[in-house]
């Protein structure tokens, strides 16, 4: 254990060319695009399916076909044809298309199930109310129904950031960035094991620190406890979380 601190606690594990602040910037800037990509492709479409309560076989058969899929074995896929390959791809380094594709497929089934179920689940008693207040269909889908549904888009988000975060250490193995090469070298080299648990206990430190950062920005996108403990704070009794939701969206 101490040969690992003392790699963690190295300056130059971190500073010299191929070290841990190089891989991990280039992990981080993977996870965050991919998220983002997928985001973007994922929940409009998502969102609009669950408001309109078609189609859920689709966001349903669409997740269970992304996790039967195995992420490494679409990874080595991509990295073998010719486009996306595993040449060089800007600052996401060799094989950095070809991971950023896999990736981005590995993060749309729980975005897509949660956002769509997020918008199923907002009571009905939350929606007449906004009509009955004499919103108009945006109107209600952006005051009422998303921030209603926002904790459990979130949440789907919360899942994916962590998921994408800890699978992209596998894009070492078809020699693709990322804090995985620390893994693999580590791990093949036995005067370098060291390095390799170390890269593993950072890899496994930052996932718990993404999955704590997400789960305040999913307790602070809940509007029912804000609604709750506003009302605490004046003195007024709790009303039910949707209507208040609805009325204090309104409002």
């Amino acid at each position: 254990m101490n040969g690992v601190l003392d790699y963690l606690f190295d300056a130059a594990s971190w500073t010299d060319e191929g070290g841990l602040l190089e891989q991990l910037v280039q992990q981080l800037l993977l996870t965050v695009t991919a998220l983002v990509v997928a985001m973007a492709v994922s929940l409009p479409l998502a969102l609009y399916l669950g408001r309109i309560g078609r189609f859920g076989f689709l966001a349903i058969n669409v997740s269970n076909i992304g996790r039967a899929v195995p992420t490494f074995a679409l990874l080595a896929l991509l990295a073998r044809f010719s486009w996306p390959g595993s040449a060089e791809f800007g600052p996401y380094g060799r094989a950095g298309l070809a991971t950023l594709v896999a990736l981005v497929l590995f993060a749309l089934p729980p975005l897509i199930t949660q956002s769509y179920v997020a918008m199923r689940e907002v009571a009905p008693e939350a929606k007449e109310a906004a009509r009955g207040m004499g919103m108009t269909g945006s109107q209600q889908f952006w005051r009422v129904e998303l921030p209603l549904g926002l904790p459990l888009v979130m949440s789907g988000v919360r899942l994916a950031l962590v998921q994408v975060w800890a699978t992209a250490t596998i894009a070492a193995l078809v020699g693709g960035p990322g804090l995985g090469n620390v893994i693999r070298l580590g791990f093949a080299n036995t005067d370098r094991r060291s390095e390799g648990i170390a890269g593993a206990l950072l890899v496994a430190a930052i996932a718990l620190l993404l999955e704590g950062a997400m789960a305040l920005a999913q307790r602070a996108a809940d509007p029912v406890p804000q609604t709750r403990s506003r009302a605490r704070k004046q003195g007024l009794s709790p009303v039910p979380p949707t209507v208040g939701a609805a009325a204090e969206s309104d409002g």
